[in-house]
């Protein structure tokens, strides 16, 4: 088990508490492996009806993997095939593909920042499950800011947004609060940060089995609290925009638009990785007709192509190894990206019986 993932049962609830918080809670593999082991167990256990996510930091819930560790494993062979990562996102996706399908209601607290692979320990739970956030919530899917694309189940998540959202969402990488992740549909019930002291004492005196329902009670007087949202108001040209038929034809689409909001996320879309840009497009408008295992095996291929690329390491390098917020992006602009190298990232890595997730 990680030091950095503790766990215990109380009242029905098995509670597991990420405390990592130096980094933000990033995940790394051997949190990843300790959060496998528990679910596993808990998932037979008949003294756990409920499962609790949530950390020690008021800072951040889960800021995603370790991509430090993403750069350093990546240039220990020439084409970024480190054992170590290979298991890493292998065994993370199968992480998120557990806890998607998990018997038991999950519950996350969302508080803090709640990006890439903290999504994917967040939004993955049964319907029986809930997502709380708070004012403090600072969610976001800003891979392509690093040189990947939307991850552990973004191209299912994203893709099943309403309207256009989650290509925006995707193809900016840009944060979003509370509101407007309960507009987006990635989160259930909004708390002020002001009450969770009480909902810790609610969970500790309610039956698991109870606890998703006690929550969504207790929540309910706070639902406007959350304020108005952002997207709500901007859906229109967010459709409009993000709903066009190539990232070339998204990007057009904004520089004729003049409004605050457009301009805000051309200049996000023009510091992102055009090439992964183009495959996170291409990913979320295949992910959209893909059940949830068929949208991690597919990840699960991108990822390795896109270590073979170095798109990501690259990425890493400028802007959390050096520094310098100059990421060399291979190629440099849009127009140089072509369709055959988007449909690279899509051909198979493994024939179909050799997919290391092919038991999802």
């Amino acid at each position: 088990m990680s030091e950095h993932v503790q766990t215990r049962v109380a009242n029905g609830t098995g509670i597991i508490t990420l405390d990592r918080p130096k980094a933000l809670n990033s995940l790394s593999l051997e949190m990843v492996r300790a959060l496998t082991e528990t679910l596993l167990a808990w998932r037979e256990d008949e003294n756990v009806a409920a499962v609790l996510i949530t950390s020690t930091s008021e800072k951040a819930l889960c800021a995603g993997g370790d991509i430090r560790f993403f750069h350093q494993a990546g240039h220990a062979t020439p084409l970024g095939g480190s054992a170590l990562l290979e298991d890493f996102f292998t065994e993370e996706y199968a992480l998120n593909h557990l806890i998607h399908f998990y018997p038991k209601p999950y519950i996350s607290l969302m508080d803090g920042v709640v990006m890439g692979g903290g999504m994917g320990i967040a939004q993955g739970g049964p319907e029986s499950g809930l997502r709380i956030v708070t004012e403090r919530t600072k969610m976001a899917m800003p891979e392509v800011n690093i040189g990947l694309f939307p991850d552990v189940g973004g191209s299912h998540f994203l893709s099943h947004a309403p309207g256009a959202l989650g290509m925006y969402l995707g193809l900016t990488g840009l944060t979003i609060g509370a509101a407007d992740a309960l507009y987006v549909g990635l989160a259930d019930v909004f708390v002020p940060a002001e009450q969770l002291p009480a909902l810790q004492s609610l969970i500790a005196s309610t039956p698991g089995a109870q606890l998703a329902e006690a929550i969504r009670a207790f929540a309910a007087p706070f639902a406007q609290q959350a304020g108005a949202s952002e997207l709500s108001a901007q859906r229109a040209p967010i459709d409009r925009h993000f709903g066009a038929a190539s990232v070339e034809a998204v990007m057009s689409s904004l520089e004729g638009d003049d409004a605050p909001f457009a301009q805000k996320a051309l200049a996000a879309m023009r510091q992102r990785s055009p090439l992964m840009m183009c495959v996170t497009s291409e990913m979320l408008v295949r992910g959209a007709s893909m059940d949830v295992a068929g949208c991690l095996r597919m990840e699960r291929s991108l990822v390795r192509r896109n270590f073979e690329h170095g798109e990501v390491l690259e990425g890493v390098r400028a802007l959390v190894i050096d520094k310098d917020n100059a990421p060399a992006w291979n190629p440099p602009s849009l127009e140089q990206v072509t369709p055959e190298m988007v449909a690279r990232f899509f051909e198979p890595v493994w024939p179909d019986w050799a997919h290391p997730l092919r038991h999802l």
